[in-house]
């Protein structure tokens, strides 16, 4: 059995880095005082967080700051921007926002960051939340944003067309089951229009692997070799026999081709945690028929959610954290999901009308609202991610997609290289 190797995540010449940057050198990038005096905070983010007017509306609360946002197009372009500045000691903005899943990694340089935690917090996020971003001394380093229970978005139109039962509620009762029943309503959807069942095999992965308590590590983080993870195996095999079949897309998410899918039928369901909905509604733009189901294979799942960091780059880290408070305060959260389907993971926030009553009017004015209020109280499981979760998971993430998307290899051809790869990862 593989024990974790203390620098996973960073190259070797960025550890070296880091180690001679210290703690709280440098200084974060656009952070200084304008001619007016203002000053000016940066936050980086990714994908869609929903801030686009709470930033308007903390800036006209708050006179004497401006803030500018940089969004990164994705969490993994995200997280490379972090590591190479975190190692060069400056340069990262004064919020950072970061995904769950490279949180492990970060928290081996904890003292990079400022403690945020405080009175004016505390309680405020349930314990599956706070503590992967806690210290073993109690340091609070990331302040939860959303979280990601997960639904089926489908194709209504699309659904009518295969002669499949189209309303939320009886489409919750089709795909109701395990991920054979899914799989195999979507080969009778497949046969009966030649359209793809869902998008790609990399987002199937992301629900499959959600369902698995101890995916790559063991609860005391050490690694399971990849050469002998059955379940691993069995799940990625699973997967590409439905590409296959036919009932993948072959899409690369996020890619140009997946986006420009969304308006040319390119496939009728996709699993979506809330954060996804916004991405669905701006890709889909035009496009009736979208709906989402109250159901997910398996029972439930959560795919996703982040944090606020404040690294201790910055030269106004009060004024950072402040601002990183307000944005994930349970009344920003819920505009937050308005906006763009941002989960709130605050406790206050689900049991807040608000919430609860929400509707989307792209979706045919589904209650969203109660719908992942609904889904997040299904979830059993939540896998242990520990420091190499991220390096392994994208080994296989990059093995199905060179089958699905790439089209290079077969399984079997892309899974040896994995396996390559993961000993080049050179967890002992």
């Amino acid at each position: 059995m593989f024990k974790k190797q203390a620098m996973a995540g960073l190259s070797v010449l960025a550890v070296g880095a880091l180690a001679l940057a210290g703690c709280g050198s440098g200084g974060s990038e656009s952070s200084g005082k304008d001619a007016d005096g203002k000053i000016t905070l940066t936050v980086a983010t990714f994908n869609e967080f929903g801030y686009d007017n709470l930033l308007d509306e903390y800036m006209e609360l708050n006179p004497d700051i401006k803030v500018v946002e940089k969004k990164a197009a994705t969490s993994n372009e995200a997280r490379d921007n972090m590591n190479t500045r975190l190692a060069a000691g400056s340069g990262l903005a004064d919020v950072e926002a970061i995904e769950m899943d490279w949180l492990p990694e970060l928290m081996q340089y904890a003292d990079q960051f400022v403690d945020l935690s405080s009175d004016a917090v505390t309680d405020r996020w349930p314990d599956f939340k706070t503590d992967p971003a806690t210290t073993a001394d109690g340091r609070l380093i990331g302040y939860g944003t959303d979280a990601g229970p997960e639904a089926v978005c489908y194709r209504a139109d699309l659904f009518e067309q295969a002669g499949l039962p189209a309303d939320r509620e009886e489409v919750a009762k089709l795909l109701d089951g395990d991920w054979d029943n899914y799989f195999k309503v979507g080969k009778q959807f497949v046969d009966a229009t030649g359209i793809p069942w869902y998008d790609s095999a990399a987002g199937t992965y992301q629900g499959m692997i959600n369902q698995i308590e101890n995916p790559f590590e063991n609860d005391d983080d050490s690694v399971m070799p990849l050469e002998s993870n059955d379940t691993i195996h069995n799940t990625y095999n699973t997967i590409l026999d439905q590409s296959e079949a036919g009932l993948s897309a072959g899409l690369s998410q996020w890619s140009e081709d997946w986006v420009n899918a969304f308006q040319n039928d390119g496939f009728a369901t996709m699993l979506c945690p809330p954060w996804m909905l916004g991405v669905v509604e701006g890709n889909a733009a035009g496009v009736e028929g979208w709906d989402v189901a109250p159901v997910f294979p398996g029972g439930g799942g959560n795919w996703g959610g982040s944090y606020l960091t404040v690294p201790t780059q910055g030269e106004h880290q009060a004024e950072a954290q402040a601002l990183a408070e307000w944005l994930t305060a349970p009344e920003q959260q819920i505009k937050a999901f308005q906006t763009k389907g941002n989960f709130p993971s605050q406790l206050e926030a689900l049991d807040d009308p608000a919430l609860l009553e929400y509707t989307n009017e792209f979706f045919n004015n589904a209650p969203i609202g109660q719908i992942y209020s609904d889904m997040s109280k299904k979830i059993e499981i939540s896998p242990y991610k520990g420091t190499n979760f991220f390096a392994i998971t994208t080994v296989v993430t990059d093995a199905l997609t060179r089958v699905d998307v790439d089209k290079t290899d077969d399984a079997d051809s892309s899974w040896n290289k994995a396996l390559s790869e993961f000993d080049q990862l050179g967890l002992e």
